[in-house]
């Protein structure tokens, strides 16, 4: 399989997974980049890449393609989605969920320009001013003043703004992502005027070095518009087939490289439609995963559903849709999907902002089976048919069942009777999985364990003294944990309770030795905000245990090796009392 230097530690080649009784392999190359958002030249020539979902910039060489990390998910900074450089070399950061922008000194040094601003998005400087606009309904666009001055407000009801320009008249553009449209407005205030109607999915508008307005979609087909604004006014569209895409910079050249918020990497992108990997793409987690009857694997990846593009050998293949040999395969975009569980050719998933839906492989429909939940993420088909889902941020465990008329419930406990709490007052509830016999087990981050529940009312602590256990999976008479804050899976023997490290060094989480700081908020001004990261496991019928390998970007196999001597022991825990 093609290598490519990983976004967790910089390596290349196999994963550095160790276990006597599994042998790890990718079922496509890891990612160079946490997904990619705002991107901007700098005064040195290189491309810079905000990685919203990380919290982190870097810098792009490109030439060569090789990554440099300038702003650490470690930093103050914590969901950047756009950059832009001043006339001084300064860098300025919309960091969108806490509601800052940032100025970054030539010297590394940072200061805070605002926190009050909702869903800072788009930015641009003209000269030493500084612009921003925010992605919320009836949102603002305002001039910022790093030394300290009171904002600016040039107007308001912007349907969601995003990326956004100085033009060649003088004017600032920018797109109204909800309405379909491109508008513009003097940077010195005045009347907004739309200059542009029924834009495909508007979400970013650059000019390149001839003055030509591009205006990128964020939809699955991959629209560049281009407009000729100043001279005929003619429309021509540029369909790339890069699914979600989010950003756009021209170099001095007059190239074109666009970021995807689906699948990360830089693509320099050419008028034709003719696409280039400068950086390759690849997932932005992945969270969930799953596998159905016939071996297909799918993953849940926070924007989009979609399969590692590996052949039942486990060799690399090209796929329409594909990211490139051995890479990703997008079935659809699929706005925040986490958790996920195969079912037949249905495919159930999670919105840690509130919902559980159903897509449906055969017809290409997706139904919401129920909305209002407090940060679902993993989830299991129950032997009754129902969706049994770890509900997170409520401390609960519920069953989802399936009302057959297509329409979910609202409110928290769905509506006409569709959600029935299995277990409540859990502390941090994030996964669940049955055995043979139909019993449920749930993974409680939080608390470091593993429980069963054994009825109304019941439940029995399996394992405890894990370490910030996410993913289970339940392999005959064995159940498996990813321990994310050990970085390694945990078997439990369902008979015994005796338990064993299966494997460790599993590259899940932040990078090595890279400790996040403050975690972002789940909403942000009525919007969505940051989901939080989780490590799927997913057991195949061939007997194979597939991971989220979320700190590198790939699905791991674990295969079961001809010998399985025992790894190293953990002191036996034992089924622990009732509680």
């Amino acid at each position: 399989m093609t290598t490519r230097r990983s976004r967790y530690d910089g390596r290349t080649g196999e994963p550095r997974t160790t276990s006597d009784r599994w042998r790890a392999r990718r079922l496509n190359p890891p990612s160079p980049l946490w997904g990619s958002n705002g991107v901007a030249f700098g005064p040195d020539g290189l491309l810079y890449v905000a990685q919203f979902l990380a919290g982190q910039i870097s810098a792009v060489d490109p030439a060569t393609g090789d990554i440099e990390v300038v702003v650490p998910m470690d930093g103050p900074v914590q969901s950047p989605d756009d950059l832009a450089f001043g006339a001084d070399g300064s860098m300025y950061i919309a960091d969108l969920v806490p509601g800052r922008v940032w100025r970054r000194s030539p010297a590394g040094e940072y200061g805070l320009v605002s926190e009050d601003v909702r869903n800072p998005n788009g930015i641009t400087c003209v000269g030493d001013r500084l612009f921003v606009n925010e992605m919320t309904v009836n949102g603002r666009l305002l001039e910022l003043f790093p030394d300290g001055r009171d904002p600016v407000v040039l107007t308001e009801g912007l349907a969601l703004g995003n990326a956004m320009q100085l033009g060649p008249d003088g004017h600032l553009y920018y797109p109204h992502m909800i309405t379909g449209q491109v508008w513009r407005i003097p940077p010195d205030g005045g009347t907004p005027e739309v200059v542009a109607e029924g834009v495909h999915e508007p979400v970013a508008v650059r000019f390149d070095r001839g003055g030509v307005l591009h205006v990128l979609s964020r939809g699955a087909e991959g629209v560049v518009t281009r407009v000729d604004l100043h001279g005929t006014g003619s429309r021509t569209l540029v369909t790339s087939g890069l699914k979600g895409l989010d950003n756009a910079a021209f170099d001095a050249e007059n190239r074109m490289f666009v970021s995807s918020f689906a699948s990360g990497g830089i693509t320099e992108l050419h008028p034709d439609g003719r696409a280039r990997a400068l950086v390759p793409r690849g997932l932005d987690g992945p969270y969930g995963v799953t596998v159905d009857l016939g071996g297909t694997v799918y993953v849940a990846d926070h924007y989009r559903l979609a399969s590692p593009a590996a052949t039942d050998e486990g060799e690399p293949v090209g796929e329409p849709g594909a990211t490139g040999p051995g890479g990703v395969r997008t079935h659809l975009l699929l706005p925040f999907a986490h958790g996920i569980a195969a079912e037949g050719r249905l495919l159930h998933h999670t919105s840690q902002f509130g919902d559980v839906r159903t897509h449906d492989l055969d017809t290409g429909t997706t139904r919401e089976r129920v909305r209002g939940l407090d940060r679902p993420i993993g989830m299991a088909v129950a032997p009754d048919g129902s969706l049994v889902v770890a509900e997170t941020g409520a401390g609960r465990v519920v069953a989802v069942a399936d009302s057959g008329d297509g329409d979910g419930g609202s409110g928290a406990d769905g509506g006409a009777g569709s959600v029935t709490v299995l277990a409540e007052g859990l502390d941090r509830p994030t996964d669940v999985a049955f055995d043979a016999r139909g019993r449920c087990y749930v993974s409680e981050e939080r608390l470091g364990s593993v429980l069963r529940l054994d009825g109304p009312g019941t439940v029995v602590v399996v394992a405890d003294g894990l370490g910030a256990p996410q993913g289970l999976a339940v392999l005959g008479d064995e159940l498996f944990a990813v321990e994310t804050e050990h970085r390694r899976l945990c078997a439990i023997s369902l008979t015994t309770g005796e338990r064993r490290v299966d494997a460790e060094d599993l590259p899940v989480g932040p990078p090595p030795g890279v400790v996040p700081g403050t975690e972002p908020a789940l909403f942000a001004a009525g919007m969505p905000g940051m989901a939080r990261r989780f490590a799927g496991l997913a057991a195949a019928p061939d007997g194979s245990l597939l991971l989220s390998a979320n700190g590198e970007g790939t699905v791991l196999r674990l295969t079961p090796k001809p010998t399985t001597a025992s790894t190293m022991p953990v002191p036996n825990q034992g089924p622990q009392p009732e509680r």
